[in-house]
């Protein structure tokens, strides 16, 4: 009957050991929460929008266009008996292209060479003739009437002979034409006739096609209606007109790619097309490398304005509800979270342009609101774009400052929990989940564990 009581009294002293464990986490977990308070502001980086005078882009289709293109032509009739340029080439203007064959004009030549030397013997004779008869006539041995006759005749010798020479001029100007040579300076493409063919000055197909590509055109395409709203903007003072020779274009390759060297606005077509209701703009590029050829497709970005008083915040910046609606979170005076809806006109690099929603001297939160939301408390500090981020900040005219080893992020600057203190991760918090749970408190895990041994301690008295 000794070994129930002695049972009996160790599961109740086992009871009251484990109630009072409970209760000391309880009072445990109570004092920590009383002792820790409100948990601490977030940090988060801001950007104070103030008024800057950021340029009004639009980005617009276009085709490349050589600057000059020139067909390749016989100016006389014959056969092609020699191809001279190398095709695909570039050639110089005045190089010899194509050889047409030049004896007839050749023989065309010493012929009027003949005919000139005819003329002036003629004219020769005439001279000396009318010379005689002035002899005559001064003696009177003659009357005026054969002198008149005379210098007729020398003035039509003179003629003849101006006109002989024409003639060898002409046929000479033709044997220098069946060298067919390039007119324009530029790349040759490749030769539609060949060796042996017979061609015509009334033909219908050129013999080559000459294009000069450095520099280069790039026709756009700009809707009426946007042309339209930036001169009505230009008009009512909303936007400043640029300068001459102040607006930037810069172009987009096919591929996304942006082409290297900036053009320049050249004119804007007077007249709308009737089927498409847009107009054509045109720019000049230069092209040293040959990278833009004519017909390929680019985008174009051309500054058509300036707006002086812009007020800008970094894209990141921006955040968009379920309706799509955009909205930002701003530092307002009790360095609280306000949530304002914003409009965007335009994107300009990697910043927003906003039209409505923002005044100067707001503080907005460009990093750190992931674990925020309206009415949290917030430590703001000045925000700096960090690596791409800030040159390209930099070049489109945003805040400019030195990312270098005394520059960097708010300190413990929330990043979705990534990146806690390690001390914070080996250590909960007071008033903590973790804390109030008792997972980590080694206490009640001792006590819990001299608690479940107590028993076994006792079998081997009980046994006895």
């Amino acid at each position: 009957m000794r070994f129930p009581a002695r049972s009996f009294y160790a599961a109740t002293a086992l009871g009251l050991l484990v109630l009072a464990g409970c209760q000391g986490e309880s009072k445990t977990a109570a004092a920590q929460g009383a002792g820790g308070g409100a948990p601490p502001p977030t940090p988060v980086g801001i950007v104070e929008v103030q008024p800057e005078a950021i340029p009004v882009t639009s980005e617009l289709p276009g085709r490349i266009a050589s600057t000059r293109i020139a067909e390749v032509r016989p100016r006389v009739g014959g056969i092609v008996i020699q191809r001279v340029f190398e095709q695909g080439s570039d050639v110089q203007e005045g190089d010899p292209l194509f050889q047409i064959d030049p004896a007839m004009f050749q023989v065309a030549v010493e012929s009027a060479q003949a005919g000139v030397a005819r003329a002036e013997a003629v004219l020769t004779q005439a001279r000396q003739d009318a010379q005689r008869t002035q002899e005559l006539v001064s003696r009177n041995t003659v009357g005026s009437a054969n002198l008149e006759t005379a210098i007729a005749t020398q003035k039509q010798a003179e003629a003849d002979l101006a006109s002989a020479r024409a003639q060898l001029r002409s046929a000479q100007i033709n044997l220098d034409y069946a060298t067919v040579r390039a007119p324009i300076s530029g790349r040759i493409g490749r030769a539609i006739v060949t060796e042996g063919a017979l061609v015509g000055t009334t033909d219908m197909t050129a013999m080559a096609t000459i294009q000069q590509l450095d520099p280069v055109y790039a026709d756009i395409q700009q809707p009426v209606s946007q042309l339209q709203r930036l001169r009505e903007a230009l008009r009512t003072g909303k936007l400043t007109k640029l300068e001459e020779n102040v607006a930037q274009v810069r172009l987009r390759l096919d591929d996304g790619s942006d082409y290297p060297y900036p053009g320049r606005l050249l004119f804007s077509e007077a007249t709308v097309e009737e089927t498409s209701g847009q107009v054509t703009l045109r720019a000049e590029f230069p092209n040293p490398d040959d990278t833009l050829l004519p017909g390929l497709y680019v985008r174009v970005t051309v500054d058509q304005g300036i707006d002086a008083k812009a007020l800008a915040v970094p894209n990141q910046a921006i955040q968009r509800d379920t309706a799509g609606q955009a909205f930002l979170y701003l530092v307002n005076g009790n360095s609280t979270v306000e949530q304002r809806n914003v409009t965007v006109v335009r994107v300009v690099g990697n910043r927003s342009v906003i039209s409505q929603g923002l005044a100067p001297g707001d503080k907005v939160i460009a990093d750190g609101f992931q674990k925020i939301g309206p009415g949290a408390p917030v430590a703001p500090a000045p925000w700096t774009p960090v690596g791409a981020a800030a040159d390209a900040l930099t070049k489109d005219g945003g805040q400019t400052a030195a990312v270098g080893a005394g520059t960097q992020k708010p300190e413990a600057e929330p990043t979705g929990g990534a990146a806690e203190p390690q001390a914070q991760r080996a250590t909960p918090a007071p008033g903590s989940d973790a804390a109030a749970s008792g997972t980590t408190n080694p206490a009640p895990q001792d006590a819990g564990s001299q608690k479940a041994t107590a028993p076994a301690g006792d079998a081997p008295k009980s046994a006895r």
